[in-house]
């Protein structure tokens, strides 16, 4: 267990340092390749900083365990909301604008629904992907157009940040994104075989491992964004990055597993897991809609939301752990 453990924060190092790495390598080659800077912040920055997610659940499909990357974007999304959002709010009020609702949280939705109803259709393959990867590429069309027209070209938070720091040469830049993408990869492996072996240790399902333990490693650089926002008061910034991060595990995310490898929803994930996403997702959508400051109270009531849906992974009735036990069956 303890090796297990020691192989599962070695990847998350590996995952955070990774995917630091290529973001700020991949800015420097779009900026090199004349992009704008809006538009590097639309596409560059917001698949970079998903690359961790995007890389184990890819990795985790491809090593005949699916479900972890099912279940990493399901507790990726739920984290975003309840953890994130909450931890950020905690440490200052923010003011989501209300245009967020109308435009980037109905997207966000759009998204969650269409899951759910794939997710009762039984196995996703190539063709889904293909949906779900296009309706993402209209998605950041149209989120460019909008911008450009209403005259919002300037980027903020990480983007902006991403952007200071890049590499202003080929060489840097094309090492920052080699380095990183074996970050990466390698992060990836050790994470998946640990959390496999500790799932198989405690008798919980490959769901469980993926919508908790991976979740939570690989939105920690979301995590740590949005704190360093809070304190430096630009927790507004977080908001959006959370909308749109979740607008991309999805469909990037969910659209890239299905290109590379069929795969269902365990019944475990429907009948509970995703709910609490779709609940996660309503909930905030409801706070965005009223327009009014995201307080502490707020706050900790998503903290101990959140809480709570991790306790209830590994409550020893839960069909999680049922399901982890019968795997461990003869």
């Amino acid at each position: 267990m303890l090796i297990d453990l020691l192989y599962v924060l070695a990847g998350l190092a590996l995952l955070v340092l990774g995917g630091e790495l290529l973001l700020r390598g991949a800015v420097g080659l779009a900026r090199l390749l004349g992009l704008s800077p809006l538009l590097i912040g639309l596409t560059v920055v917001a698949a970079a900083t998903s690359m961790p997610e995007l890389v184990v659940t890819v990795a985790a499909g491809l090593d005949g365990r699916p479900i972890i990357g099912v279940g990493n974007v399901i507790g990726s999304n739920i984290a975003n909301i309840l953890l994130i959002i909450g931890a950020a709010a905690m440490i200052q009020a923010m003011h989501p604008p209300r245009s967020l609702a109308r435009r980037d949280g109905a997207v966000m939705c759009g998204a969650t629904l269409l899951t759910v109803a794939l997710a009762f259709l039984g196995t996703l393959f190539w063709a889904h992907g293909l949906i779900f990867l296009l309706l993402l590429g209209a998605y950041l069309v149209r989120s460019y157009q909008l911008e450009r027209r209403d005259g919002r070209a300037e980027i903020g938070g990480e983007a902006a940040e991403a952007l200071e720091s890049a590499p202003a040469t080929w060489l840097p830049a094309i090492g920052l994104v080699g380095a990183g993408a074996l970050g990466l990869v390698a992060g990836s492996e050790l994470l998946i075989d640990g959390a496999v072996s500790i799932a198989q240790a405690l008798g919980v399902s490959d769901a469980v491992i993926g919508l908790t333990l991976v979740a939570f490693g690989t939105s920690l650089p979301e995590l740590a964004t949005a704190v360093v926002a809070a304190f430096r008061r630009h927790a507004d910034v977080a908001i959006g990055n959370i909308v749109g991060s979740n607008i991309f595990n999805l469909l990037g995310i969910l659209g890239v597993l299905a290109l590379v490898t069929p795969f269902e929803f365990s019944p475990e994930l429907v009948s509970f897991d995703i709910w609490v996403m779709v609940g996660a997702t309503a909930l905030l959508m409801l706070v965005l809609a009223r327009g009014r400051p995201i307080g502490r109270a707020t706050a900790l009531a998503f903290l101990l939301g959140y809480g709570i849906f991790i306790a209830a992974q590994f409550d020893p009735t839960s069909a999680h752990v049922r399901a982890g036990t019968t795997l461990l069956q003869p």
